[in-house]
């Protein structure tokens, strides 16, 4: 089923070729623009709070590859799931013979997005680069396991918010408030003021998406973090799904 709707969505893609090549273009750029803050703050200053630019640059990296995801598969198709919601044609993804939740997380993705991801890619090489030494082959497995705990926890907080379209109908504006939120996550977390370090560790999971994979990869991640780190992705998940559950029994349909 994944694969047809991947194949649907290229198909999509491709039937309008100029804008597929200018998404392609406009993604480059942008970027290289997300990199620019990065550079103006770390021009100025040799380091913060022990993150010099390099290891900056393994958070951005994380950041971007988190954002491929979200912009390429995951907004999309929670922006579907509230739209179907709205009209009433989530009746006709309850008759299909597998999972709503799976069905509907991977409805909608952007093609181009598989490019795009050549880009976290190179900023870590390059941080590595810079740094003079290559990340262990231990910390790069517990780097790309954490990533994917991150994407997790990230999946996790998105389905949460569309499911509210069950009760609420429209919820554009939530989901770009997620957006906005999700962009602090460009920085470590160790630069925020204490007060608001908490809250981006433990009330709204920014550190368990970025900060800690990247830590994971340049070694430093302590084995407490790393527990935590998995356990309060499990967590997120399981509070989405429950939440999810209870939004889908809440689901009256188009003909009642």
């Amino acid at each position: 089923m994944f694969r047809v709707q991947l194949r649907i969505s290229i198909a999509s893609a491709l039937a309008y070729r100029a804008n597929f090549v200018l998404e392609g273009l406009f993604s480059i750029a942008y970027s290289g623009l997300t990199l620019l803050p990065l550079i103006v703050v770390y021009g100025a200053h040799r380091s913060f709070n022990g993150w010099d630019f390099s290891s900056a640059l393994v958070v951005m990296a994380y950041f971007t590859a988190l954002q491929v995801i979200l912009g390429g598969v995951v907004s999309p198709s929670m922006l579907d799931l509230v739209e179907r919601v709205r009209n009433g044609s989530f009746d006709y993804v309850l008759l299909k013979p597998l999972d709503p939740q799976a069905m509907v997380s991977a409805s909608r993705c952007r093609p181009w997005s598989i490019v795009d991801m050549l880009s976290p890619i190179a900023m870590a090489v390059y941080a590595f680069a810079h740094r003079g030494y290559p990340p262990s082959l231990g910390d790069l497995a517990l780097g790309i396991a954490l990533f994917m705990t991150g994407a997790l926890t990230m999946y996790s907080l998105w389905i949460a918010g569309a499911a509210l379209a069950f009760w609420v109908g429209r919820l554009d504006n939530l989901l770009y408030l997620l957006g906005a939120v999700f962009d602090t996550a460009k920085w470590p977390v160790a630069v925020f003021p204490g007060a608001w370090r908490i809250v981006f560790t433990f009330v709204i999971p920014v550190a368990m998406m970025t900060t800690f994979p990247a830590m994971a990869l340049l070694g430093s991640l302590q084995p407490r973090q790393i527990v935590g780190s998995v356990a309060g992705s499990v967590a997120i998940f399981v509070a989405s799904r429950l939440v999810w559950r209870a939004a889908i029994r809440s689901y009256t349909s188009a003909s009642s």
